[in-house]
């Protein structure tokens, strides 16, 4: 999928910050709900503005909404708030009654969604996925949702192409993801998308967790802290960070951890839900985009130091991962007051 960016004009008397509506619904998990307002809540740009306004509604009047701890929450916003988003994002409840169990929606939420303006980009976190879905939002579309519901998902909307095995889905203009701290991946994904990976490590490194996980990475990781008496593959990570740009070997990998290359490989996946091959392009991207963004290297010397070797291969691999060249990437990204308007995609031509 191409690189898109969802901001609105960042210089004078025409600032508006991205408005991000959040929606709360009875059953609410403090935890989801509150992702949103973490994340969004801290980018700033060069002029110590904040780049997302983050207010949250419910689907009645404004009042108390029920969460699945033991308080409620005093929402301020009622659903017409919906109408002034540019992005809406719907968390988990544990209170969806026949939007779970039918796959209907109620007239109280259908008529809160009706509000949503045409072109509004769209976001889920764990279960909030099924009120998109019966919505129609998700139809012939890929989506996620936690591994524990996907199946109950797929099986109420099968019009959907559901992937458990995933933290996060970007379709464009909307976004699913699995449960709990998969949400945190996905608006820093969103943040990324839009501001460019300096932005969104930023926010990363104020909300101490890690600053990018790819949204393939498996959901289900067999050893996420491994056991006290058993090896890791935390020594050979780190020693392949501070190389990456030279050519590394599964065989040079293992041999950090002194291990053979078959029990190495095992574990990895154990530890990090993807091979190593895949782990080290991952990094490779996000070194390039961090390049492509901060600096003035050249094309080629950003592919050297990335470890991708020539341009034309880095090309290759974010033309994969993020649906851009690297020109345009470092177009979209360097240019913050040039946007062309609230949607403008990435030209892919370069």
């Amino acid at each position: 999928m191409a690189i898109e960016r969802h901001t609105e004009q960042h210089t004078g008397e025409d600032f508006r910050p991205h408005r991000v509506v959040v929606l709360a619904m009875d059953g609410a998990l403090p935890f989801e709900l509150g992702i949103p307002h973490r994340i969004f809540g801290r980018p700033k740009d060069a002029a110590g503005r904040h780049l997302y306004e983050v207010v949250t509604c419910s689907i009645r009047p404004p009042g108390p909404v029920r969460t699945d701890a033991d308080f409620a929450i005093m929402v301020a916003s009622g659903p017409e708030t919906l109408a002034t988003a540019d992005t809406v994002i719907v968390p988990a409840s544990y209170e969806l009654g026949p939007v779970f169990e039918q796959g209907v929606l109620t007239p109280e939420l259908a008529a809160a969604l009706a509000h949503i303006r045409p072109g509004t980009r769209l976001a889920s976190i764990c279960t909030g996925v099924y009120v998109l879905a019966a919505a129609g939002h998700l139809d012939g579309r890929p989506a996620t949702t936690h591994w524990a519901d996907a199946e109950r998902l797929q099986r109420l909307f099968p019009q959907i192409k559901v992937d458990a095995d995933v933290l996060y889905v970007d379709d464009g203009d909307v976004l699913t993801s699995a449960g709990v701290a998969a949400g945190v991946d996905l608006c820093l994904h969103i943040v990324r998308r839009d501001h460019g990976t300096a932005v969104a490590n930023d926010v990363a490194r104020r909300t101490v967790v890690p600053p990018h996980r790819e949204g393939g990475q498996a959901q289900f990781i067999q050893r996420p802290v491994p056991e006290p008496q058993l090896a890791t593959t935390t020594t050979a990570r780190a020693w392949a960070l501070g190389r990456l740009h030279e050519p590394i070997q599964l065989r040079d990998m293992a041999d950090q951890e002194s291990m053979s290359v078959r029990t190495f490989t095992r574990r990895f996946r154990e530890e990090v839900g993807i091979s190593p091959g895949q782990w080290l392009t991952q990094q490779r991207v996000e070194r390039a985009r961090h390049l492509l963004e901060t600096t003035g290297l050249s094309v080629d010397q950003v592919a050297r130091d990335a470890g991708f070797g020539t341009a034309q291969s880095m090309r290759q691999h974010l033309q994969a991962a993020l649906g851009v060249t690297p020109t345009a990437y470092r177009r979209t990204f360097r240019s913050g007051s040039d946007d062309s308007g609230r949607y403008g995609s990435v030209d892919t031509r370069s």
